[in-house]
């Protein structure tokens, strides 16, 4: 499944390049920035088959808002493809007073004990678009490359304790959008970019390891002037991991235990606005 989407992205976009000679101005270039909060609505994380299914949000500080930014670079050819480079933090980090012992990949917290807990999974991805539609409006289809960089944390205040795990992971999914324009100024819009496989999909293991991915969201807007446009975007970032990894244990920051569960589902409300260049 790797490789059926990385050949899609490198002959669709090869594709593109044929005619290029033929037009003027064959690309446009755009950046697109928002800013906003984000609300965790469900967090379980468990490593370890003696581990605690330990509750992000309930037990874990998550309960509150936090930051939420994400970056994106544009690139248009021959009106029909688009490329982009998006780049998201997310980090959540929280403090919290233990009240009761919970364990993480075999390190025991104690009730009452203070811990620095730090979810950080932010993510890097390339996607290809196609639109299908003539005229203003568009609908479009593709697949895009995700970076997962993720380092989940739990520390005890006093610096005795400590369980880490981190991973460096790259993950295919399909992508659609679309854009429907509401007179000469206005426009309302939708992205989704998921997918759901074992690992033999998503990385070639031989060995059983669900996951999956879904960052979907919905937008309207107006445009400021020729080369601007402000929107509000609505956006839902989730995702899972459930199983038991047979990879070898290769850095100090991976998990001991090789059993790991994490579910994690966000909504985030954000302003934004693209400029072309």
């Amino acid at each position: 499944m790797r490789r059926t989407i990385v050949a899609a992205l490198i002959i669709a976009s090869t594709s593109a390049l044929a005619p290029l000679a033929a037009q003027a101005n064959p690309f446009t270039v755009g950046f697109e920035g928002e800013a906003g909060a984000v609300q965790v609505l469900y967090h379980t994380y468990q490593v370890g088959e003696a581990g605690t299914i330990f509750d992000f949000v309930k037990n874990g500080g998550q309960e509150i808002l936090f930051p939420f930014q994400r970056y994106t670079a544009i690139i248009g050819i021959l009106d029909r493809h688009e490329i982009r480079f998006l780049y998201q933090p997310l980090e959540l980090a929280t403090q919290i007073s233990a009240r009761a012992a919970f364990t993480v990949d075999g390190v025991v917290f104690d009730d009452g004990e203070a811990v620095d807990v730090t979810y950080g999974f932010p993510f890097y991805r390339f996607s290809y678009l196609y639109d299908f539609l003539d005229g203003d409006a568009e609908l479009s289809a593709g697949a895009a490359l995700q970076f997962r960089n993720a380092s989940i944390r739990f520390t005890s205040v006093d610096g005795s304790k400590r369980a880490v795990s981190q991973n460096l992971g790259l993950v295919p999914a399909l992508a659609v959008a679309g854009r429907l324009p509401l007179g000469d100024r206005f426009f309302a819009a939708f992205d989704a970019t998921g997918i759901y496989a074992s690992s033999a999909f998503f990385n070639g293991a031989d060995f059983e390891f669900e996951g999956s991915i879904l960052d979907a969201s919905l937008r309207a807007g107006a445009r400021m002037g020729e080369k601007l446009e402000a929107y509000v975007n609505y956006r839902f970032v989730g995702g899972s991991a459930a199983g038991v990894s047979q990879y070898p244990s290769l850095y100090w920051t991976q998990s001991t235990e090789k059993s790991t569960a994490n579910y994690l589902a966000t909504t985030s409300l954000t302003i934004g606005a693209t400029l072309e260049l």
